[in-house]
């Protein structure tokens, strides 16, 4: 009697340890690929992450799991996911993208040379969009544009010749803005390198609309450089009357074939203090933004590629597209335009 109950028991075990195995066999079977349980990892994702790196999962994941499921495991709302994947853009962000494409063209337009204040008066003026100077910033910074070079050569020009000051009078004090065009010219010249020489740039500016009236090269910046760029803007300009030519105290400007030709046409020559660029404001700015948006982004083989960029910056771009804040955003040949009309 005993033991024929002990064989049942034995037999109900064994029977109940089969149906087990069995039951396990049949959930595996039931379960997704992965073992039934999303995998985060997978996706370069935790419960930590942000709100858009774990919408990025689950979309990732979507083809390996229900969305269902991942949008519980990874705690995101089912309605925010599908929100985020199948809605518009948002207005803000097209017209972020429309100005994105207005600042991409201007930058190529104008070789790279804007930042954010000018290429915000170009969109004010040329594609009618009328941002601040903030926004303009953060998207150029988010476009990742490249920064062009401003780095200098080091030669230095040697310091010019002293000069007595009773000789050299400043008439014109720093008064930069003019009432009329040709009443104030003034000049100055700079060095850049090309196929490895130096070469000069002697400009001529008209302070009532900062247009370059001449800009001649030369392998010397000797005398005959300065007076070859005054005549060639007292020509261009028709011989103007009353005029006043200002410069610094180079050797090149006080020598005495320079400052006989000044006396015989009646030009009254003004000069900067000794040591004080300030005088002379207006070219040396030039010079600045020459350098920084053109000459020192380039290597120039010969001097003929250096007169065709010195051309196409300066008749190309500077007199004829260039806004400046001291003209009201305007270009020189705008403000002569408007002088004219």
């Amino acid at each position: 009697m005993q033991m024929g109950e002990a064989v049942r028991n034995r037999a109900d075990r064994r029977r109940r340890g089969l149906d087990r195995q069995t039951g396990e066999r049949a959930s595996e079977a039931k379960r997704p690929a992965g073992g039934g349980k999303p995998d985060p990892k997978k996706s370069d994702c935790h419960l930590h992450a942000t709100l858009r790196e774990r919408l990025n999962a689950v979309h990732l994941l979507r083809y390996q799991h229900q969305i269902k499921t991942l949008c519980r495991v990874l705690r995101v709302n089912r309605s925010t996911y599908y929100k985020h994947f199948s809605q518009a853009p948002a207005p803000r962000v097209s017209e972020n993208q429309r100005i994105k494409s207005a600042i991409l063209r201007i930058y190529a337009a104008y070789d790279k040379r804007f930042g954010a204040y000018k290429v915000q008066r170009i969109l004010a003026r040329e594609y009618g969009i009328s941002i601040s100077v903030g926004r303009v910033y953060r998207l150029m910074r988010s476009m990742e544009l490249p920064k062009m070079s401003t780095d200098r050569p080091k030669h230095r020009p040697s310091h010019p010749s002293r000069t007595e000051d009773n000789a050299c009078r400043n008439h014109l004090k720093q008064r930069f803005s003019q009432d009329a065009p040709n009443l104030v010219w003034v000049s100055d010249f700079t060095y850049i390198k090309a196929g490895g020489k130096w070469c000069y740039l002697c400009v001529v500016i008209d302070l009532l609309s900062r247009k370059i009236v001449s800009w001649p090269l030369s392998d010397k910046a000797d005398t005959a450089l300065v007076m070859n760029a005054f005549r060639k803007a007292y020509e261009k300009r028709g011989r103007p009357q009353g005029l006043m030519f200002h410069s610094d105290r180079g050797t090149q400007y006080t020598a005495e074939p320079f400052r006989k030709l000044l006396d015989e046409l009646h030009v009254v020559q003004s000069f900067s203090k000794k040591g004080y660029p300030f005088d002379n404001a207006v070219c040396e700015s030039f010079f600045r933004q020459f350098k920084r948006e053109e000459a020192d982004r380039r290597t120039y083989r010969s001097r003929q590629e250096l007169y065709l960029a010195v051309f196409e910056y300066i008749e190309g771009f500077y007199n004829s597209h260039r806004p400046h804040a001291s003209l009201g955003w305007l270009t020189p040949d705008q403000v002569e335009a408007v002088f004219g009309s």
